[in-house]
């Protein structure tokens, strides 16, 4: 499901630390320290850090309600680079 939001550009919703987020999907992969991990970036919902919109990596094994929503965005949010160095493998990227 994740790879197939990043190709289509697609919002994914999913619940995390027992909040809600909205996220729009950049790159999937494995993290430098071995965990499937998404890189995103929020664009609605709660955090523990109070930051609600913003660049994040989000561990996949912890997130709960995975669901790709019908809403699209228009590519690349400012500050991503492909490649990203906190993943050892990707999976889909934008």
């Amino acid at each position: 499901m994740i790879p197939s939001a990043i190709k289509n550009k697609q919002l994914l919703s999913f619940i995390y630390d027992g909040y809600s987020r909205t996220v729009e999907p950049h790159t999937y992969g494995v993290d430098t320290k071995g965990h499937p991990a998404l890189r995103a970036y929020q664009v609605g919902g709660g955090s523990d850090s109070g930051e609600f919109t913003g660049w994040k990596i989000f561990h996949v094994t912890e997130m709960r309600n995975l669901a790709s929503t019908p809403t699209h965005f228009s590519g690349p949010r400012q500050g991503y680079k492909r490649g990203d160095k906190a993943f050892a493998v990707i999976h889909a990227q934008l």
